[in-house]
């Protein structure tokens, strides 16, 4: 199959998107297909020309020599006061490159800006097309401008319609979906990549630099940014014998640190760096609400740490409550706290969910992900041969 990858993030960038994408254009190559990925310009610090697979429809990035197939990349901006975040500005780059890689398939990665282009173009070309759901919109809608939901939802629902499927990532937002009228939803969760993520990168090296007198470690990985509420761990900063790490960066980075006395920042960290900070880790805590997956439980629960997260969104498929950790009330701070006291208090539980953490996650591999997206692409091409035989 010959498959356009549209999405509004991809490396360098770090996000649940930019992964999602890079992952599957990877195991597309490695099944033998050919995939292009179109996205956004990357930060100006990313510039730099492109070595080696890039695309003569649009100018690469540094990152892009790396990167498993061909890039077009479409000009874009920053979002202000967000820099992380790079929305794309209106090109014809997107139906040119689908055009001209002879698509099979458009994949719509988290649409919103650029994949609406591209589920026109498909529209246009008559190129079948599958949407896959990432971003609670609707939640950024609430936390960024208190009200707008409704609206946000109207725009999922115009964009999501338009697919011949739509992929969500967890159960809960496959039901949210559902109950605002998208239709042909189906479920497609997330991989993890458990050679990377293990349980034997734990070390006491980063362990003493992190936690000199011994404490726990309580980690948070993420974003910093209003909608991840990580100022729900002050309750866990003022738990005796317990040291918070937060890894990251975002907008709410200085306010945070005024709020989570004590709390080690470092800063953004990937790759197998990354990989030995989590394995390090005593207990892993997410407090964000609106995650439609939230593929940092699931890459603490493959280093075999146990998990915190609130009882909404893609933590209640990830999380079994009581065996691989505790699923908590959203947005209550107390109850966070609580958990990982108890935890705290508990080294053979922790032990215990950590090692049932591990094992739950060992089938979830990218490959056994990708594959079953290429069974929906084919369900998705089968479908449209009958509509035309018909």
């Amino acid at each position: 199959m010959r498959v356009v990858i549209v999405t509004e993030s991809f490396p360098p960038d770090v996000n649940g998107v930019a992964h999602c994408a890079l992952q599957t254009a990877r195991h597309l190559v490695d099944r033998g297909h050919a995939p292009l990925v179109v996205a956004p310009t990357a930060s100006p610090k990313f510039s730099a020309p492109l070595e080696q697979g890039g695309s003569p429809l649009g100018t690469g990035t540094g990152s892009d020599a790396s990167a498993p197939c061909p890039v077009v990349r479409v000009p874009s901006i920053s979002l202000p006061g967000y820099p992380q975040v790079r929305v794309a500005l209106p090109s014809r780059r997107v139906a040119a490159a689908i055009t001209a890689h002879r698509a099979d398939i458009v994949h719509l990665a988290s649409p919103f800006v650029l994949g609406v282009r591209g589920m026109a173009a498909a529209a246009r070309l008559g190129i079948p097309a599958v949407a896959i759901y990432q971003t609670d919109l609707a939640g950024y809608a609430r936390t960024y401008m208190g009200a707008g939901e409704a609206a946000a939802w109207r725009r999922i629902r115009s964009v999501h319609a338009a697919a011949d499927r739509t992929l969500a990532p967890s159960s809960a937002a496959q039901n949210d979906l559902e109950a605002h009228g998208v239709p042909r939803v189906r479920l497609w969760p997330r991989g993890v990549d458990t050679v990377r993520f293990r349980p034997d990168l734990r070390t006491e090296t980063i362990r003493r630099e992190l936690a000199p007198n011994g404490e726990l470690i309580v980690g948070y990985v993420g974003r910093l940014a209003p909608e991840k509420h990580v100022e729900l761990l002050s309750g866990v900063c003022g738990l005796d014998g317990v040291r918070v790490v937060v890894v990251g960066d975002g907008p709410s980075e200085t306010t945070l640190r005024g709020a989570l006395p004590g709390a080690a920042f470092l800063g953004r960290r990937t790759g197998d760096e990354l990989a030995r900070i989590f394995a390090s880790l005593d207990v892993f805590v997410h407090t964000g609400p609106f995650e439609t997956f939230c593929q940092t439980v699931q890459e603490a629960m493959a280093s075999g740490v146990p998990v915190v997260a609130p009882a909404a969104g893609g933590p209640l498929d990830l999380v079994a409550h009581g065996r691989t950790g505790f699923l908590v009330p959203p947005g209550d701070a107390s109850a966070v706290r609580d958990a990982v006291a108890g935890l705290a208090a508990d080294p053979a539980l922790r032990t215990a969910f950590g090692a049932a953490a591990r094992a739950t996650v060992e089938g979830r591999t990218w490959a056994a992900v990708g594959d079953r997206l290429i069974g929906h692409y084919e369900d998705v091409l089968a479908a449209r041969r009958a509509v035309v035989a018909a």
